[in-house]
């Protein structure tokens, strides 16, 4: 079960930047360290692809070589909900991002959808929905393989609750499940105390999409600092005041016999997703002393 799920890094390690190891590199050094994932970020890109066609498809080939899933992380300058002309532009960055991931042999682009403003949430989310099923097909126009993966987000004001991804990804063709286990904690205030808190999110989503969108999600995951609006800064996994923990994820993941990838989102980037790999393998083996109802943090 555990050489089933994968473990990986949100971006280039920073310890890879010092070893002036180029983007190609990566996947090798990756699995060098024993991991299996990795998540292109394509943040600050704009209407066109900011990576060479073929810079995107070395880095796939050495991907494929060493046995590394990648995943992108598209740009942080979309809002599916704002104005038209905003829309427009939204809808752009993610078919550029969507185009490079493919050249890269990404299996889904991973972005944010929207933020509410001033438009009522059920407006805002279904000028969301409607933006996306048009990217949807433009995607399939273009014959592209990679999947669109709306990701649950961590604060209050944004679109990105895990029932209106949910929706997304029951309306939308070609979509990924992408849960943040940090931004749903953030987003309720620390409500993942204990492991049956978890348990119930995963219940949700297999009642209501199926065991295939639960065994295979697409998963982030990081410490959550929050304030009363949501999600305010990640930290490491070693931080005792903040939570989730891990080991309440991992007992879950075996529980269902999930096979998700694991993205780390701490600032220490493959040393904390190297730790949950570790954690995981302890769970899996009964060497935690994790108790259910415990809270394990403050």
């Amino acid at each position: 079960m555990a050489e089933q799920i994968r473990f990986g890094t949100a971006g280039v390690p920073p310890t890879f930047r010092l070893l002036k190891a180029k983007l190609h590199d990566v996947p090798g050094l990756l699995r060098e360290e024993g991991l299996d994932a990795f998540e292109y970020q394509a943040v600050r890109w704009g209407a066109k692809p900011q990576i060479k066609q073929q810079d995107a498809e070395k880095l796939g080939a050495e991907a494929k070589k060493h046995d590394i899933r990648l995943s992108m992380h598209g740009s942080y300058f979309i809002n599916l909900a704002g104005k038209d002309e905003v829309i427009s532009a939204s809808k752009e960055r993610l078919v550029a991002g969507a185009v490079a991931a493919d050249w890269m042999g990404a299996y889904v682009i991973v972005f944010h959808t929207g933020f509410y403003g001033k438009f009522e949430k059920s407006y805002a989310f279904n000028s969301c929905l409607q933006a996306l099923k048009e990217v949807s097909q433009t995607i399939k126009d273009l014959g592209l393989k990679v999947k669109l993966g709306p990701e649950t987000m961590g604060r209050k004001f944004q679109v990105g609750s895990i029932d209106e991804i949910m929706v997304i990804c029951q309306e939308v063709e070609g979509t990924q499940l992408v849960v943040d286990w940090g931004h749903l904690h953030a987003r309720d205030l620390g409500v993942f105390k204990k492991i049956d808190d978890i348990r119930a999110v995963a219940e949700k989503i297999e009642s209501t999409l199926g065991s295939q969108f639960l065994q295979s999600m697409h998963c982030h995951f990081s410490k959550i600092e929050f304030s009363s609006q949501g999600e305010r800064k990640h930290h490491p996994l070693d931080e005792p005041r903040y939570g989730p923990e891990f080991e309440l994820l991992a007992k879950v993941l075996l529980d269902f016999k999930m096979q998700p990838t694991i993205i780390c989102e701490t600032p220490l980037l493959d040393i904390d997703a190297l730790k949950m790999k570790k954690i995981f393998r302890q769970v899996s083996e009964g060497k935690t002393n994790v108790d259910p109802q415990q809270k394990l943090f403050f």
